[in-house]
């Protein structure tokens, strides 16, 4: 996605694709867990697909937040109304990990077991 981003050139590997859906694949395709830091709308949109992915029973991976001085503190409210309207799970909502410090969550995504419970589809329904 060259054209739509700026490709850092200092890096040991650059991996390039035609799409977002194509990158998000590739990332999780690659990853043990997932982590999102403080961002904007391209950060939010990832993590809530991935979370969606997770949901399905895609992937397995622990997802986290990192809340750096409290940048997410109104998201994870969001997500507490969600859950006591009814709206949102309470497994689903426990899937996303939530910490102020990396140690901190990474000690969570360690510990993360995935939810027995859900939307859970196989990959031959996708």
């Amino acid at each position: 996605m060259r054209s739509k981003e700026i490709a850092h050139t200092g890096l040991t590997e650059l991996i390039t694709v035609e799409s977002m859906h194509a990158r998000k694949t590739k990332m999780n395709d690659l990853c043990n867990g997932i982590i999102a830091l403080p961002g904007g709308f391209g950060t939010l949109e990832e993590l809530f697909e991935i979370l969606t992915w997770g949901q399905l029973g895609l992937h397995q991976k622990p997802v986290g937040l990192l809340n750096i001085d409290g940048f997410y503190d109104h998201l994870i409210a969001l997500l507490d109304h969600m859950t006591a309207e009814g709206l949102l799970k309470k497994e689903n909502r426990d899937m996303l990990l939530v910490s102020d410090t990396v140690t901190g969550l990474l000690a969570k995504m360690d510990a993360y077991t995935p939810p027995t419970t859900g939307k859970w589809i196989t990959k031959e329904e996708v």
